[in-house]
């Protein structure tokens, strides 16, 4: 049977034309091939120049990606055609093998029409790349050929009297359209571009978006193919493998997605609804939302909905293959000859379903396409999801710009509440804008799959329907339980939290009185009720996973065995498989439809916070406070409306933003240019009805210096805010003389600080100055802690960066306002936390030199009265009311009782000078601290860099292999560590339940396929003898019915125990964890807590804790899940037919590549989205609480301008994120289908039984949707493993020795009887690889005595101290206590037998009695006896309970000297004959001091004191005074003696410090 293109069968005469060239059907088709080979005659040259000269060419920026007018249209139009032919071409094969010899005829043009087709479109991609439209010509060519050849074939057709039930006439119809349409597309491109017949072609500038190189999110300018598999992210996923994505790599958001167009289109879409008729009603958040982003929403629900009807192909293929297969192929020859028309076969439509191959093909096509729209339908509700984030969060950040002030200090708007708005409710929203596209696709979905199954398996299929929709509540039930038990795990995982806090700041302390185990078993006891939560959530997750994999088993074990009872004809392999890939289908639905009603729930209650939020009141209608994002910078700080600043809440006549510019106010003639601020007739209030300030007239001179005084309270701070307009006036006006009011700069009474460095604090976006800046710096007196710094002024301070203390933070703030160059300055008490040096310079450098120096308007609010005569003009307040206005000699003379009044205030303001100059000052204990807090991380960072050098020295090995392997390497060694933590007995029972969970459920599948193929055998055996066939039936419900029974019911019981044992392993291995490394932390040395920053430690406990509990459990169980179904499925595909292992070599390939890639990536993008996620959160706390600053220095619009950028920066890292899943989903569900495809066409050649193909077929299908899992499962819990490797780095750390070589019954029980001690040639150094801080000292000090030591900073006289304690390593010499070497005890023993008092004040929350005793070894009188003795006893007996009375965390309720003296009770409570004071005196008055100073002489007149001095007044009247310098002891004798040598370094000391 040669080849021959119009065949050679007998007695036909192919190439005859006697009845006319067009009515021989060969030519016909001969000549449809002519446009084919004239569009690829044309169109090759072209590709070839063009792609010669391009690949010269480095790859063509994206600016030129222009589209064409139907650029999309054409695509799809393309794609259909390929479709078409690819049917025309299995027509044509079909059709060829029924005729006696090869028509190559029927399927060549075909396949050159496919090809055409295809080159078509690369050809136009390349146009379109370059703008070079002119050569669309050939297209428009090629449409108009093809279209007239289909026509004449079309018209033949019909000529010969073939129908539409004829398939190769309805594919040539069809063809004739999709040529029409695609010529129509053509003129369209010319009619618009008129780049030919036209004699001006139209010039087309890409998008602006394009233009910008910064721009990388090319989603939505790439062509359509790309958008559907997300091409163009490749070099993005790839590269990440070679280096990390950074912020530079992912680029800037295109127009359309960043945050301030959203905003416009929502703020307009909310603002349409206020200009109702009805003012009152306020507008819904809900209608809005639809009118900005319905339109994508409904796209993506289109798109939804055509993928889960795509999605029923799969089964219903499936059963067609499965029926065909050994049902003959061959038809009947008899309705042959009816076929022949024009000499070839013409097969009816219904034919082509009926083979297999074609079948197979089709369910390969249903299925990329199903996955194709699926991601669509994702992708685009994600990006409208983020769109509308950054719309509500731009909407949020500029009603808190307006918030009026009275409702965040009243409390009706706190912090909190803001702070959810933004990280809480906007993401629900967006969340809920996810799923939302859910709500309508699944009722339809559940709808479309039970009427299927209805149409295969009858009645039965009710029932098994049935049994998934009463189980469906109870999943919605167990989902509401979780999120209940996450909430109180939340509440007792903060409470834990705050007592690990409180216990690492007070280490020390807890260490050197051996309390670190009381303190340690008090965060077990939270952590254990913590835990208990944790198993209940534990128990409800495995529920949830128990019901979503039981479920589908229950509904197919009920559906089967009422079918075979119930229903007459027996259950075939095809529809047996194709029901069970149908619930398959229908389980995902129904477990996500719990989810999403949950979360639209939640959306719900966001939108009600939401629209609270959005109208409440705001601040008064000042035209400069509308700053509004799109209008510039200037224009909104030049002018001022007429005063009148009432707070109108915004219903009504007042809109949020007033674009024309406002008119300049008129002078009124009254008002001279040297006021700069006038009040008349004020009454201003803090939102309630009643006034704070009343009666207030008042005028600012303008260039001098006013100063406001007056009691606390009294309505100082107020008045200053009611002249910025932050009060809401009653009635009376604020003039501000015209060229006054651009800005004001302002110092709150409260430090606020930036979260960014100390320059960018102080110069608060004006321009840097170098002279100007250096002069403020100065003047606040800020060098010496600025020099303490890391970094300099590079440092970054605030929340996030270090933490300065009160002083310093004020004078930041002062410092701000200072260098602003404005002309009025309002200082509020600037002095408050400083001490008297400091207020003295800032008051002559900073307000009396700097400010009046440049003529400028200070406003300063005080109670340092002694300043008074520096003041040009003095408002004294009362009551909210004005006393008196003047300047100081007006008062003088007119109210003689006033002043007095201040004369005896500043005496007694004069005496307290005297005496904090003998103390050090409050400012060089503030650098003291700072510079603790940063030797001790210098040391950590230097140790750090070692590791870093270390570790980069690995790195750099020859090539960028090694790198590269390390970022995609899974770390199976902590996998291994979390699960050996969770106990082997529990691996074991997961690993082995899992097994065997999954291999019984293939049993189930295999049983199902045994019992459907053993009927049809039977009915062929059977036929002949009807009357038999009931007693087969019933033989066959009794050997496969009970079988099928028992399986399932083991299966349901397996799934129950591995739900249960992943997520007991999880909780195991938390437990565990937590364990060992809070004891871990708690028993090391000191010096760990010196080089391990705080944050650090904490983290441990808080984030990764977090991740360990909660994260990781559920990752873990999908992961393993989603694995063995593949491998079971792969397992399955091959024992039916093996040749598709030959064909799963490839695909392997493929996915480990896929995978290896998106984890690097995925694992950038992720820290990319986490890391910027929280400067967007700080920033929305930092406005909040800077509100007034802000508004006063009129930064508004800056500070939207940083906010929208760190929203867009958010999202672009989040919109990658998210197109990053899109990709690899888009890939492994190709792969997915191209293994559907390998096992349909393996099982269709090796022709195996029909009930196991269908099981392999059932088995590939369910591949597809959780191959993807495996991958994102593996990436997440690569994230969470970093966790368990966090808290295993600090695992390894040394803990103390606490076991000495001594035993606890050799120490005698009064030990140390006498206090005497003895140290011996002590050489002491904080780590073995640090030189010493003491080197060979010997001392004796005899019992009773009272000791002092002193010495310069750094000379060791802390590390002495550490030293009797066993804190520091003692690698020679010996302290002997009573005859006892120290080092011998065991470390409790030795600690709890000596008492301290540190230097700072510790307390801790909980009750007096607590911090007194908190072993409760000692009665109530003792410790009454003991506050006695430290002065305390009267204010505790007032306090409410007494003993029991509370401490809030860090003894804030104290001050600082009572906490002081608590240190001292505490002390005396440990009655030890050994007392060392480490520099006690340093933070308290000279009061307490001298309370302190009696209390050892007398209550400790019979034990050893050892006072470790930095103000060597304290030690004159020591009975033995040691002096050290740099690590040595250099003179030791009574103080007295020492005193008397002129050249003793004591004497020398004792003179610096007079």
């Amino acid at each position: 049977m040669g080849l021959s293109f119009c065949g050679n069968d007998r007695g036909s005469n192919a190439y005859s034309v006697d009845n006319g060239v067009l009515d021989n059907g060969c030519f016909v088709d001969a000549l449809n091939l002519v446009p084919h080979v004239f569009l690829l005659f044309i169109t090759f040259p072209i590709l070839f120049i063009g792609w010669g000269s391009q690949s010269s060419k480095v790859q063509i920026h994206h600016n030129t990606w222009l589209h064409f007018p139907g650029h999309n249209l054409r695509w799809i139009l393309t794609f259909t055609l390929l479709f078409v032919h690819v049917c025309e071409i299995a027509e044509g094969i079909v059709s060829n093998t029924q005729m006696e010899s090869s028509h190559l005829h029927l399927f060549m043009p075909a396949l050159m029409g496919f090809i055409a087709a295809t080159t078509s479109v690369v050809y136009y991609h390349n146009i379109e790349t370059a703008n070079f439209p002119k050569l669309l010509l050939a297209l428009f060519i090629y449409w108009i050929l093809a279209f007239i050849t289909k026509m004449i074939k079309l018209w033949k057709f019909a000529e010969a009297s073939l129908g539409v039930q004829h398939l190769r006439f309805c594919i040539t119809a069809l063809l004739v359209i999709l040529y029409g349409l695609l010529m129509a597309v053509e003129i369209n491109v010319i009619r618009v571009r008129k780049y030919v017949f036209f004699a001006n072609p139209q010039r087309v500038k890409p998008p602006e978006d394009l233009q910008d190189l910064g721009v990388r999110f090319l989603q939505p300018f790439v062509n359509l193919l790309s958008k559907a598999t997300y091409w163009w992210m490749n070099p993005l996923i790839i590269g990440a493998h070679k280096r990390p994505i950074e912020l530079k790599k992912i680029g800037k958001l295109p127009i359309a997605m960043r945050a301030l167009t959203n905003y416009l289109s929502l703020k307009d879409a909310y603002e349409e609804q206020k200009n109702t008729d009805d003012p009152e009603k306020s507008p819904s958040i809900w209608r809005s939302m639809y009118r900005a982003f319905g339109r994508p929403i409904l796209l993506s629900s289109t798109f939804r909905f055509t993928a889960d009807l795509l999605g029923f192909a799969g089964p219903l293929c499936i059963s067609g293959i499965v029926e065909h297969l050994n049902s003959t192929t061959e038809i009947d020859k008899t309705n042959k000859t009816g076929n022949m028309i024009l000499g070839v076969y013409h097969m009816y439509s219904t034919e082509l379903l009926q083979n297999t191959s074609v079948l197979a093909v089709l369910l390969f096509l249903a299925l990329v396409l199903q996955r194709t729209f699926l991601q669509a339908s994702y992708y685009v509700t994600i990006e409208t999801g983020i769109n509308l984030r950054g719309a509500l969060l731009a909407m949020i950040y500029n009603k808190i710009l307006r918030l009026s002030t009275s409702n965040m200090s009243m409390g009706e708007m706190t912090l909190g509440q803001i702070n959810n708005l933004v990280a809480i409710e906007t993401n629900q929203l967006m969340w809920f804008l996810f799923l939302c596209p859910n709500l309508w696709a699944m009722p339809v979905q559940i709808i479309m799959g039970v009427i299927l199954l209805y149409y295969l398996l009858g009645n039965s299929a009710i029932i098994g329907a049935g049994v998934i929709l009463l189980l469906a509540p109870v999943q919605y039930l167990i989902a509401t339980k979780l999120a209940d038990t996450q909430k109180s795990t939340l509440d007792y995982s903060t409470d834990r939290l705050k007592k690990t806090t409180e216990i690492l700041k007070g280490i020390k302390l807890l260490k050197l009185y051996a309390w670190d185990n009381i303190f340690c078993d008090s965060v077990e006891e939270t952590r254990e009720k913590e835990l208990t939560s944790l198993k209940t959530f534990a128990l409800y997750t495995s529920m949830s996973i128990f019901m979503n994999a039981a479920i589908p088993i229950a509904a197919v074990l009920a559906t089967f065995v009422t079918h075979a009872y119930i229903e007459e004809d027996r259950l075939s392999p095809a529809k047996a498989f194709a029901s069970l890939a149908l619930f398959h289908i229908l389980v995902t639905p129904l477990f996500l439809l719990s989810t999403v009603v949950r979360f639209a729930v939640k959306a719900l209650v966001s939108v009600q916070k939401l629209g609270e939020f959005l109208q409440s009141d705001e601040i008064g209608d000042d035209s400069w406070r509308n700053g509004e994002m799109s209008m510039p910078l200037e224009s909104g700080k030049k002018y001022k409306y007429p005063g009148d600043t009432k707070a109108i809440n915004r219903k009504g006549r007042y809109r949020m933003d007033n674009y024309e510019q406002p008119m300049r106010r008129q002078l009124r003639p009254t008002e001279t240019e040297d006021v700069a601020v006038q009040i008349n007739d004020g009454y201003f209030t803090w939102g309630s009805s009643l006034s704070t300030l009343s009666d207030i007239n008042i005028r600012i001179p303008t260039g001098q210096l006013t100063m406001i005084v007056g009691q606390v309270g009294c309505g100082k701070s107020s008045l200053l805010l009611a002249m910025l307009g932050e009060m809401q006036t009653i009635s009376g006006k604020v003039y501000w003389s015209n060229k006054n009011r651009h800005s004001v700069a302002y110092a709150a009474q409260k430090s606020w600080l930036l979260n960014a460095t100390v320059e960018d604090n102080i110069t608060f976006g004006s321009p840097f100055n170098k002279q100007r800046y250096k002069a403020v710096i100065d003047a606040c007196s800020l060098q010496p802690d600025i020099d303490l710094l890391p970094f300099g002024d590079q440092t970054e301070i605030g929340e996030r960066g270090i933490n300065l203390s009160g002083g310093q933070r004020q004078r930041i703030c002062v410092a701000r306002a200072l260098y602003q160059n404005t002309n009025i300055v309002f200082l509020d008490d600037p002095f408050s936390a400083l001490d008297i040096h400091l207020s003295d310079h800032l008051m002559q450098e900073g307000i009396l030199t700097f400010l009046q120096d440049n003529k400028r308007t200070v406003v300063l609010v005080t109670h340092k009265l002694q300043y008074l005569i520096h003041a040009d003009w003095i408002i004294a307040m009362k009551d909210g009311s004005v006393l008196r206005e003047g300047t100081l000699k007006d008062i003088q003379t007119h109210d003689v009782e006033l002043y007095e009044h201040w004369k005896t205030l500043m005496n007694r303001q004069d005496q307290e000078l005297e005496k904090e100059t003998e103390l050090e000052s409050q400012t060089t204990l503030e650098r003291k601290t700072l510079r603790r807090a940063f030797y001790s991380r210098e040391a950590k960072n230097q140790i750090d860099d070692e590791d870093e050098e270390e570790e980069v020295e690995e790195d750099e090995d020859d090539n960028m292999s090694t790198t590269t392997s390390r970022r995609s390497k899974i770390p199976w060694r902590v996998c291994w560590r979390y699960l050996s933590s969770g106990g082997f007995l529990m691996v074991f029972l997961m690993v082995s339940s899992k097994l065997a969970k999954h291999s019984v459920m293939v049993a189930i599948d295999y049983w199902l396929a045994a019992w459907t193929s053993s009927n049809q055998r039977n009915e062929s055996l059977v036929d002949p003898f009807a009357n038999s066939a009931n007693s087969t039936q019933n033989t066959e419900h009794h050997s496969y019915v009970p079988v099928f029974i028992i399986l399932c019911g083991a299966a349901i019981a397996l799934c129950l125990i591995t739900s249960l044992t992943v997520e007991f392993l999880g909780v195991a291995a938390a437990t565990n964890l937590h364990h060992n490394l809070l004891n871990k932390i708690i028993h090391a040395p000191i010096r760990f807590f010196d080089i391990t920053p705080l944050g650090q430690i904490l983290n441990r406990f808080s984030a990764d804790t977090n991740i360990i509990d909660q994260h990781i459990p559920p990752t873990l169980e999908s992961l393993t899940r989603s694995t063995l179904l593949c491998l079971s499925a792969i397992g399955i595909i091959a024992f039916v037919t093996p040749t598709f292992l030959i064909a799963l070599v490839p695909l392997a390939v493929a996915f480990y590549f896929i995978q290896k890639y998106f984890r690097v990536a995925s694992r950038d993008l992720q820290d990319l989205d986490d890391s910027t996620q929280l400067p967007l959160l700080c920033h929305f706390s930092e406005t909040a609480e800077g509100l007034t600053t802000i508004r006063a220095f009129r930064h508004e619009a800056r500070f939207k301008q940083r906010m929208l950028e760190l929203t867009d920066t958010n999202n672009t890292a989040y919109l990658f994120l998210s197109a990053a899943n899109r990709w690899l989903e888009v890939r492994t569900d190709y792969l997915g289908a191209m293994i559907v495809l390998t096992a349909a066409v393996a099982a269709i050649w090796s022709s195996s039984q029909s009930g196991l193909v269908g099981l392999g077929l059932t088995y590939a299908l369910t591949v597809t949707n959780y191959l993807n899992w495996v991958v994102r499962n593996l990436a997440d819990l690569e994230v969470q493993m970093a966790a368990v490797k966090k808290v295993n780095s600090f695992l390894s750390t040394e803990s103390e020795n606490y076991e000495g070589s001594m035993d606890v019954s050799q120490v005698p029980e009064d030990w140390p009887q006498h206090g005497e001690i003895k140290i011996q040639d002590l050489c002491v150094r904080y780590d073995p690889v640090l030189k010493p801080v003491l080197k060979h000292v010997n001392a004796h000090i005899n019992p009773g005595q009272k000791v002092g030591i002193c010495g310069r900073t750094g000379s060791g006289k802390s590390s002495l101290s550490l030293a009797f304690f066993n804190m520091v390593d003692v690698f020679e010499g010996k302290i002997v206590i009573d005859g006892i070497d120290i080092c011998k005890l065991p470390l409790q023993t030795l600690r709890s037998r000596l008492s301290i008092i540190l230097q700072d004040p510790v307390l801790f929350s909980g009750s007096i009695r607590l911090n007194l005793d908190p072993e409760r070894t000692c009665t109530d009188d003792r410790l009454w006896e003991a506050l006695e003795i430290a002065q305390l006893k009267n204010m505790v007996k007032a306090l409410p309970g007494g003993l029991d009375a509370v401490v809030t965390e860090g003894g804030e309720n104290f001050s600082v000297g009572q906490r002081q003296l608590f240190c001292l009770a505490r002390a005396f409570v440990r009655k030890s004959s050994i007392l060392i004071m480490d520099e006690a005196t340093a933070s308290i008055d000279m009061a307490t001091e001298n309370i302190l100073q009696k209390v050892v002489m007398t209550a400790f007149a019979d034990r050893t004191v050892v006072t470790i001095a930095h103000l060597v007044s304290s030690i004159l009247e020591a009975e033995q005074v040691l002096v050290f310098s740099s690590g040595n002891l250099v003179e030791c004798d009574s103080a007295a003696n020492l005193l008397k040598q002129e050249d003793s370094v004591f004497h020398l000391l004792v003179q610096t410090h007079k």
